[in-house]
């Protein structure tokens, strides 16, 4: 069952043939972590690539002042990790882990390199789902730098409504970039 959530995420991505759909889910493992697991801890590098079926992660960075600032959210179903330690291999600077009780399917970085140098539709698939990150990221970078708090909530809320019953308020005013205050008063006045 998770391998085809897995298979009918990435379908509209960009097909696989049979033996590449085989060939990369023949990679993924199955892996359950409780809440507040660090999987990848500032100053490592990302080895892993997961595929999110159930809770909830995050990924922040502490600031210069001390505080978390959070950078992403990941549920189901999408794929999760510090994206630019995974694909550069390089140390990061950021802390990925679990808010809830989570499951994945895991893969490693090698078994990645590995398939997409002998299946070229799988290297198409992976470059297509990054091209996805990119632009998304982009959209987030642009609300953050333009938008009023007011405008950021009111995206969050009709982009992803379901992360208010999700995701603690004070790591959603984080990911904003927001005023746990301003956040708790936004949320009692802004409808959508």
């Amino acid at each position: 069952m998770p391998l085809q959530l897995l298979q009918q995420f990435i379908a509209p991505i960009h097909p696989l043939k049979s033996e590449e759909l085989d060939a990369f889910l023949a990679q993924w493992e199955p892996l359950s972590c409780k809440r507040k697991v660090v999987l990848t801890a500032s100053g490592t590098t990302e080895r892993h690539l997961y595929f999110v079926l159930d809770g909830v992660q995050r990924c922040y960075c502490i600031t210069p002042q001390g505080a978390e600032a959070t950078l992403v959210f990941t549920y189901p179903y999408s794929f999760s990790g510090v994206a630019d330690s995974f694909l550069t291999q390089t140390p990061t600077q950021y802390v990925f882990e679990t808010l809830t009780a989570s499951r994945f399917l895991r893969t490693t970085y090698g078994q990645m390199e590995r398939l997409m140098q002998y299946y070229p539709n799988v290297q198409t698939l992976f470059f297509k789902t990054t091209a996805l990150a990119f632009k998304g990221l982009l959209e987030r970078q642009a609300e953050l730098q333009y938008f009023s708090a007011e405008d950021k909530f009111r995206r969050l809320l009709q982009r992803s409504p379901h992360v208010l019953q999700l995701i603690p308020h004070k790591y959603l005013a984080s990911y904003l970039g927001i005023d746990p205050a301003t956040f708790s008063k936004l949320l009692g006045s802004v409808r959508i």
